[in-house]
């Protein structure tokens, strides 16, 4: 099982999410949970489509901190 990170963005109408370790694999949606869903059900139909290529699956490499400023 693998875990990728998802960034969430907050936009003027929606939200939108990416994974930085699936290249081109995006969703939108109107909330944080749906947009969520809908990011995981990309990652899952982009690996299958690996999968089905014969390509190899990218190993989860990024992470998120955050850092204070005063």
């Amino acid at each position: 099982m693998y875990r990728y990170l998802i960034v969430v963005e907050k936009s003027q109408n929606n939200y939108s999410a990416y994974s930085p370790d699936m290249p081109g694999c995006i969703a939108t949606g109107p909330t944080v949970e749906e947009v969520k869903e809908r990011m995981q059900a990309a990652i899952t139909i982009h690996v299958q489509g690996l999968i089905e290529d014969h390509l190899s699956i990218p190993e989860p490499q990024s992470f998120a901190e955050y850092v204070a400023i005063q």
